[in-house]
């Protein structure tokens, strides 16, 4: 991978940021990871990195991420940012609203385990060697 491909994680429970955090030292320990605990921080991440894969809570302090899709979906750099979305209880509306901003995928927590971080992180990010 190339060294400026970088993971964020954007979620705003520390355990799960720490869950989350482990999968990806064991999984993808190839993946440089940065983590956000609110849209405010994942803003600013977004600008300071070349982010090449999202994994995006959506219940947030400062918003819902399903809803920050439609900003990234109107920068020309963001919007090609792979996008999987990790909530506690993924809901039919946010899988509607998902579909429609064209997310990779929509896991519950319990879903972010090794073999499938592994494979859409195999599947979404370009390897350059």
């Amino acid at each position: 991978m190339s060294v400026d491909q970088v993971c964020l994680i954007v979620d705003d429970v520390e355990f799960d940021r720490r869950m989350m955090r482990r999968v990806m030292a064991k999984y993808c320990p190839e993946m440089p990871l940065i983590v956000a605990r609110n849209l405010g921080e994942a803003r600013a991440r977004l600008r300071e990195k070349n982010v090449s894969i999202l994994f995006l809570d959506n219940a947030l302090p400062d918003g819902m991420g399903v809803d920050f899709l439609s900003e990234m979906s109107t920068d020309k750099k963001l919007r090609t940012v792979p996008v999987i979305i990790v909530s506690d209880f993924p809901s039919p509306f946010m899988y509607a609203k998902a579909q429609a901003a064209n997310v990779c995928e929509v896991w519950s927590k319990r879903e972010f385990v090794g073999p499938a971080v592994r494979r859409v992180v195999q599947k979404h990010v370009r390897v350059v060697h």
